[in-house]
């Protein structure tokens, strides 16, 4: 069965402003490309797009796609305002849950407090005395109260893990503050286990993926491995949700604690449309819980330089450990002395032949990094979204010196870095539209000025290339995906306008009409009447 795409414009992605009158896909694949009148005779099926706009599939290059599932089902704290907001919120949700239920919440950030205070574990004692566990939007910091500390075995005489921190107050107590590696005490000691955890998690990758492709978005490369229980829990989920329910490509990172574990395990997948991929490493933590480790302290905290989460060593022998099953990696690195380290450990154990080491975020570097990542097989996974989100409180903490070399997409580009776009949701909102107009315009929607470091603007296309190409460049995969090309997977995300028309604030107001993977309607926006 050939299936005929055309009736609206069709932009290729492979040159600025190229499109194309009509694409000929045959069982997933692009087998043609050109005019409607040379490939008409040759259709079985006609899809005429009524005067929308076709990209190649959207594909988010980084996010944990069970942790958004999570937000979108707890308790949304990323709209308060301040610490009594927070507090408010909390006491409401505690009256619709089940004393023997955990209170979970997402997405504080006191950088929105005109204050910075945050809430102590007093005040949420006083809310419930069953378990609370609140999660800072970085994912890097928790709060809990007493009982949620408790559960992780946490008391006053507990010694904080390597790589983590217990929060304290100024009298020595605990303050409920559970800072990266910290956070696993707690996180570790709630049960996930049985088939009855799986169906949860069948229910959050649903709902996840159910977002995702009404977005627009065809994939997502994701890093879930290590969270849910046993590695087979996760796993388990997917085979059940993708591929059997949704045609959506997901390309799933391993983190290094389960690493070894399923490569010895030698799983495998039925179906196209799950892939395995590098071994995940986080460096260092956030510069919002000032944990992301840099090489000299924060400007607005002049003792403190950040976490780095593992010991020159240790990181070392994770690198050497992907190499001895010929695999890459994937690394979180917020901080200049995150970058540093892993920097160091790639130039002594290069990627293997045919394949590329992952930088994720890049968030602060400095000429003489940047001059190293570019002498190596490495792409760098961006997430736009982080400049409105982290300015302008990030000015203070890094001080304008740092500044010279953070955020900087276009200079990264601009070297010829190959760079992928993604959003680390739940960290920041799914919708790549979103993260575009981030990149182009680089402030909040709404804001009334020229955007935050406004020489690291990108193009719109740039924007959208890294969406589209970049993310297919991440996993080795340019030569048959984010392109619209002949040869090229069938996936496709179709707008109701073209992106690249009228203004940045016009851009946003698109729909996704449909979204198409390996030649299938996976999405179509109802019309209302």
């Amino acid at each position: 069965m050939k299936q005929l795409w055309y009736g609206g414009k069709i932009y290729s992605m492979e040159k600025e402003q190229e499109t194309v009158e009509a694409v000929l896909v045959e069982q997933g694949k692009i087998i043609a490309v050109g005019k409607l009148e040379d490939l008409q005779s040759h259709a079985d099926e006609l899809h005429h797009l009524q005067g929308a706009t076709m990209y190649p599939g959207f594909v988010d290059s980084h996010l944990h796609i069970l942790f958004q599932g999570e937000k979108l089902v707890r308790l949304d704290l990323s709209q308060a305002r301040t610490a009594e907001e927070m507090l408010d919120l909390v006491r409401e949700a505690a009256k619709n849950t089940p004393a023997d239920q955990w209170l979970f919440g997402e997405g504080w950030n006191e950088n929105n407090f005109p204050d910075k205070k945050i809430p102590t574990i007093s005040e949420l004692d006083e809310i419930r005395k069953a378990p609370i566990l609140l999660t800072r939007i970085c994912h890097h910091v928790m709060l809990g109260n007493t009982a949620a500390l408790k559960n992780g075995g946490i008391t006053e005489e507990t010694v904080s893990p390597p790589g983590g921190e217990i929060g304290r107050d100024a009298q020595g107590k605990l303050n409920g503050l559970l800072y990266d590696k910290a956070t696993n005490l707690v996180t570790e000691s709630i049960p996930r286990e049985g088939q009855s955890y799986i169906d949860s998690l069948v229910e959050l990758l649903n709902f996840a993926i159910d977002d995702m492709l009404s977005k627009g978005l065809t994939g997502a490369h994701s890093e879930d491995m290590s969270y849910f229980g046993h590695f087979t829990n996760p796993l388990t989920a997917y085979n059940r949700v993708v591929g059997e329910k949704h045609h959506f490509r997901v390309h799933l990172l391993r983190h290094n604690a389960v690493f070894e574990e399923m490569m010895k395990a030698n799983v495998e997948f039925d179906g196209p449309f799950i892939e395995l991929g590098a071994m995940k490493i986080f460096a260092d933590g956030a510069l919002g819980g000032s944990t992301a480790a840099l090489l000299q302290p924060y400007a607005d905290q002049p003792n403190n330089k950040g976490l780095l989460i593992q010991t020159d060593e240790e990181v070392e022998n994770l690198v050497k450990l992907a190499r001895q099953y010929n695999e890459a990696i994937a690394v979180h690195i917020i901080g200049d002395a995150g970058a540093e380290q892993i920097i160091s450990a790639i130039e002594k154990y290069p990627a293997p032949t045919g394949k590329r080491d992952r930088l994720i975020h890049c968030c602060v570097l400095n000429e003489e990094l940047i001059e190293r990542m570019s002498k190596l097989p490495v792409v760098l996974d961006l997430q736009p979204a982080f400049v409105p989100s982290d300015f302008p409180w990030v000015i203070n903490r890094l001080g304008e010196e740092r500044l010279k070399n953070a955020y900087s997409w276009k200079k990264l580009l601009d070297r010829g870095f190959m760079c992928a776009a993604g959003t680390d949701a739940p960290i920041e909102d799914i919708d790549p539209l979103l993260s575009i107009y981030a990149a182009v315009e680089r402030k909040k929607v709404g804001e009334n000025h020229d955007g935050y470091l406004p020489s690291e603007k990108l193009t719109r296309f740039e924007a959208i290339k890294m969406y589209t190409y970049g993310s297919a460049q991440a996993i080795c995969k340019e030569h048959e995906r984010g392109l619209i090309k002949e040869g090229y997977d069938a996936d496709f995300s179709i707008f109701d306008r073209d992106l690249f028309d009228g203004t940045s604030e016009d851009m946003l107001k698109a729909k996704a009409v449909k979204t198409v993977v390996a030649g299938k309607i996976v999405f179509e926006r109802k019309t209302v009447n």
